[in-house]
């Protein structure tokens, strides 16, 4: 553990579990200040609490749906209140949906949208005007290797992932002139409850398993990467090959997906 985020802020969107978890405590432990976001009220007190303990600095905890747009108006009222500045806006908060898009519920694939793109674009819209104000700080978008790859039965979420990327390709350009970064993380498959809903069968996971991240590991670059210019980080290293390779040579990246890269 070190100081070097010692009177630093970071809100962190998704901060119950999984990557957003870890990416808050990864924080605290640098000495930050912390602000988290989720819908779960007592994991999001549990680890507020772990934060603080870590970094003796303040956690606050703010219970929000990210599909609301009401309620992040009002988580965002709530954050001026206790600080005038952010550094570091993380957004962890998403889910996804496997199956074949023709037979998805469009209620799922909406709420998708409403949770991946909407409340992200939303969220980082009202963070990135402190950050304009300020004239620094810096934006982690969380997409996905599957917004860059495509995988038969991930439509829908591919899609929301791939408008996460595109909109923080653009959101650097509009912001880098106020002094504020943006940087894209997009993992590959990772050891969360993701894949609880996503995958209820366990086929997926199981056919993915030499690929899947730790959370405390993701965390772990994502917080080393915090000030740095770096555009993207796309983790593991051999999927960031594919993607690579898949953009120069789809027609046989298709091929490849099909035969490899589907077995959900």
């Amino acid at each position: 553990m070190s100081d070097s985020l010692r009177n630093k802020v970071v809100i962190v969107t998704g901060a119950s579990s999984g990557i957003g978890r870890s990416v808050a405590l990864e924080s605290a432990g640098r000495g930050a200040t912390v602000i988290l976001l989720a819908r779960r009220k007592d994991k999001l007190e549990r680890i507020a609490a772990e934060a603080h303990e870590l970094s003796g600095a303040p956690a606050y905890a703010f219970v929000t749906d990210m599909s609301e747009s009401e309620e992040i108006d009002a988580t965002f009222t709530e954050i001026v209140k206790v600080t005038k500045h952010v550094d570091y806006l993380v957004n962890c908060a998403g889910f996804g949906q496997f199956g074949n898009f023709i037979e998805m519920n469009r209620r799922v694939i909406t709420s998708m949208f409403q949770v991946n793109v909407l409340g992200l674009m939303y969220f980082t819209r009202l963070i990135g005007r402190l950050m304009m104000d300020q004239k620094s700080g810096q934006i982690v978008n969380f997409g996905s290797i599957a917004g860059k790859v495509p995988t038969v039965k991930s439509a829908a979420y591919s899609a929301s992932k791939a408008a996460v990327i595109q909109f923080s390709n653009v959101l650097r350009l509009e912001l880098k002139p106020f002094g504020v970064k943006v940087m894209t993380v997009n993992p590959g498959p990772v050891y969360t409850n993701f894949f609880n809903i996503a995958d209820k069968s366990g086929h997926y996971v199981e056919n993915v398993q030499k690929f899947m991240l730790d959370p405390d590991d993701v965390a772990w670059q994502v917080v080393h990467y915090f000030g740095s210019s770096k555009r993207e980080l796309n983790l593991p290293l051999s999927l960031a090959l594919a993607a690579k390779l898949y953009n120069l040579f789809p027609t046989i990246g298709d091929e490849l997906s099909i035969k490899f890269a589907s077995r959900k």
